[in-house]
């Protein structure tokens, strides 16, 4: 999704001092008009958890017939964008002519390398009636050997992704290796994303990562003494064996990986280079990006 109109400060409350626990990130919900998103990532105290350098939570949200998602054409390099739906559906449109429904439990990934642009709308068929969306949307920076590698768009069903219980607890390793278990999920550098549902009094070992944080969907837990509420991320270090443990039925995110190193961010587009950004900025305005196939009339202007 566009970084158009979302940018919204954080306020983030660190901790220092707490063991495992390195910052506790608070995102400021933003009114979109139709819906609104949870900005998490980046901040300024933490720009990225392993190649996660991007991390909005959509809704969740109600639509009345003739309203819903509605995102233009938008470019992005240098990076990948993985979207993940609890509810509702978006169709996914791109450059090298993907047309594709994202529905609940699928992966959506998008290999944005040297460029591409892509659009966020909706089917007629789901706008003519009342309608949910529910979702997380996420950007991986690529390493820096591989962030101008040609474009590419993948779609993962839900069924294609591996689930497990582990005593008690229902996982779906969404993206690299976790409890045994690795996904299919195209990967460009040591990634971990798994999706929990605890309920209460259940506890979760998380899994080992170089970097590693926990973003509450909804519910509340504990780890260390400390106070997980909803909505939060929780950045973790490397320490071994940490547990968190639900106070109510909750639906956690853990993400993480490897450190990439140092990327710039503006608007849509991500690099290692400041001045491959000015270059993307510059293309994007004289229309140098290739069009959305099916969708290419309009466009999202580059913000002044």
């Amino acid at each position: 999704m566009s970084n158009e109109a979302i940018t919204v400060e954080l306020e983030c409350e660190c901790r220092q001092g707490c063991g495992a626990i390195e910052l506790m990130i608070q995102p400021r919900e933003a009114d979109l008009g139709d819906f609104s998103v949870r900005r998490v990532l980046p901040t300024r105290q933490r720009k990225m958890v392993g190649p996660w350098i991007f991390f909005d939570h959509m809704g969740p949200a109600e639509f009345a017939p003739g309203r819903g998602v509605n995102v233009r054409p938008h470019p992005h390099i240098n990076l990948a964008t993985v979207t993940y739906l609890f509810e509702g559906e978006i169709l996914h449109r791109d450059s090298l002519g993907s047309l594709q429904a994202i529905r609940p439990g699928d992966i959506n990934l998008m290999v944005a390398g040297k460029g591409i642009v892509h659009s966020e709308r909706e089917r007629p068929e789901i706008t003519a009636q009342t309608h949910r969306l529910h979702g997380l949307q996420l950007w991986l920076a690529l390493p820096e050997a591989q962030e101008e590698i040609e474009p590419a768009f993948y779609h993962y069903h839900s069924a294609s992704i591996p689930a497990l219980e582990l005593e008690g607890v229902p996982i779906r390793v969404m993206m690299g290796t976790a409890f045994g278990v690795t996904s299919p999920v195209k990967t460009f550098a040591d990634t971990l994303y798994v999706e929990a549902h605890l309920q209460p009094g259940q506890r979760l070992q998380l899994p080992e990562a170089q970097e590693r944080g926990v973003y509450v969907a909804s519910g509340n837990l504990q780890a260390e003494d400390s106070a997980l509420p909803e909505y939060s991320m929780t950045v973790f270090n490397n320490t071994p064996n940490v547990e968190v443990v639900a106070q109510t039925e909750s639906r956690i995110a853990v993400i993480g990986g490897e450190n990439l190193g140092h990327r710039f961010i503006e608007w849509n587009f991500v690099s290692s280079r400041k001045e491959r950004i000015a270059q993307a900025k510059a293309d994007w305005q004289a229309q140098r990006f290739p069009k959305v196939t099916g969708d290419e009339e309009e466009f999202i202007p580059l913000p002044g």
